[in-house]
């Protein structure tokens, strides 16, 4: 699909957004598993909020030109899946928890592969297969409750079931990264891609809504709160930002090996947390 800034060459391609992606990443994952030794400043953290919505952008972006759409939500299936797992186990059955009980909440593949399903659907809708574009969207949206009657039912079955919706049959009402803005920011962002300035800028309008004006207008009726804490401590808004990276994009690829990028999530993510581990005990 064209849209009106796919001509522009000149721009970032998919491999130097999710480099700038990845570095920011980075930044915001140092502060959040070293936060508790005082020496990571919180604007790392406040860069690192472009990071989610440039991956998010190049997974639309991918989902959309892969050759095998199977194998590539598989792979992000997988990933989210194993993490999501990994998670379970520390959250419900406190293994592997840091010594001040923290442990990682890293769950954007899981979010990914949840907008897979639900733009495969769209893409059948607008294919005008009517059944089964709307039969995978509905499961997306009403595995959750699924569960919950489910469970209500046999509530032998509770243990099994929550680990499944916690993992590798993804529940968006479990998912503790990236939360129902984030996956319906996604699910605008899709078809909206036929035009650049209209797909950012209503990234950047609907973030701005959800995670300023309703973050606002929650966190006003909280004592002592102050509208300036909208840009010190609730700075989750500033992922409309990457909605200027978005218009940069130029259609293209890019030269990249593409495991990297797969593997570079996990790897990190349990790499920084064991180190964080390691330091917490040495400084206590």
């Amino acid at each position: 699909m064209k849209d009106s800034l796919t001509e522009n060459r000149r721009g970032l391609t998919s491999t130097d957004l999710k480099t700038i992606a990845l570095v920011l990443m980075v930044l915001d994952h140092l502060h959040y598993f070293f936060e508790f030794t005082g020496m990571v400043p919180v604007w790392f953290s406040m860069l690192g909020r472009l990071s989610a919505p440039l991956f998010l952008f190049c997974t639309a972006e991918g989902f959309a030109h892969t050759h095998d759409r199977r194998a590539y939500v598989f792979r992000i299936w997988l990933i989210g899946g194993g993490m999501g797992a990994v998670e379970f186990f520390m959250q419900y059955a406190g293994a592997l928890r840091r010594g001040d009980g923290f442990f990682p909440m890293n769950a954007i593949f899981q979010c990914f592969f949840l907008l897979c399903l639900v733009w495969q659907g769209l893409d059948w809708l607008r294919q005008k297969r009517f059944l089964p574009g709307a039969a995978v969207i509905a499961a997306v949206v009403g595995w959750p409750f699924f569960v919950v009657w489910f469970t209500g039912l046999f509530p032998a079955l509770l243990n099994p079931a929550a680990f499944l919706a916690c993992s590798f049959l993804p529940a968006w009402n479990l998912i503790t990264d990236g939360g129902w803005f984030f996956l319906l920011g996604g699910v605008l962002l899709y078809p909206l891609r036929g035009n650049r300035y209209i797909q950012a800028g209503v990234w950047a309008l609907w973030t701005f809504m959800t995670e300023f004006g309703f973050v606002w207008l929650s966190a006003r009726t909280m004592p002592g709160f102050v509208w300036t804490q909208m840009f010190t401590d609730y700075f989750e808004w500033f992922g409309v930002f990457a909605a200027v990276l978005m218009l940069c994009y130029n259609g293209r690829r890019g030269r990249g090996t593409k495991a990297f990028f797969w593997l570079f999530y996990p790897a990190h993510v349990y790499l920084f947390y064991g180190l964080s581990c390691l330091l917490y005990t040495a400084m206590r």
